[in-house]
């Protein structure tokens, strides 16, 4: 019998082509992840978000590597995570564009923590970084929670390629 350590893990270009369409069918919450640094501010689009831990209170996020965004989150001192609501597909997908500068035009203003806050979010987390680890191709980001907001709303889902709400099932 051949012990997992034995077998090959998938590699490649094809592998990275299997993964991606396997992951196209996780439903994930959208997120806009936004940091100030000694560059000034940048932000991004993220589904990679996630909790890790209650006590100490820690999430978490990874970025590529090569991400334009990748620099200024590794040198950021805090940085918000915003939960999208269902009707912010559109700032989802400004900060998902290259080469424009994603503030302009964004209802945003500086928050306690020096970080930009995007008006409007169904809740906010502002963290400080607790890791910074590279991963792969990617930089996975833990940060302890320095602050929570949360305004409520329906969240944005992001599934096979675009965007939804989510309406919990009734129950009976």
């Amino acid at each position: 019998m051949t012990t997992l350590d034995e077998r090959p893990a998938l590699a490649g270009p094809r592998a990275a082509d299997l993964l991606r369409s396997a992951l196209r069918r996780h439903a994930a919450g959208v997120t806009v992840i936004t940091v100030a640094g000694p560059g000034g501010h940048a932000g991004f689009t993220a589904t990679s978000f996630t909790s890790v831990s209650l006590e100490p209170a820690l999430v978490s996020f990874y970025l590529s590597a090569t991400a334009s965004a990748a620099p200024a989150v590794r040198d950021a001192e805090a940085y918000t995570v915003h939960l999208l609501r269902d009707d912010q597909q559109e700032l989802a997908n400004r900060f998902a564009r290259s080469g424009i500068d994603r503030f302009a035009g964004t209802d945003w203003h500086t928050g306690p923590y020096g970080t930009p806050v995007l008006a409007g979010a169904a809740a906010r987390l502002t963290a400080r970084p607790f890791l910074l680890q590279p991963v792969g191709d990617h930089l996975l980001v833990v940060g302890e929670v320095l602050d929570v907001d949360t305004a409520g709303g329906p969240p944005l889902v992001h599934h096979d390629g675009g965007y939804g709400g989510f309406a919990p099932a009734r129950e009976g």
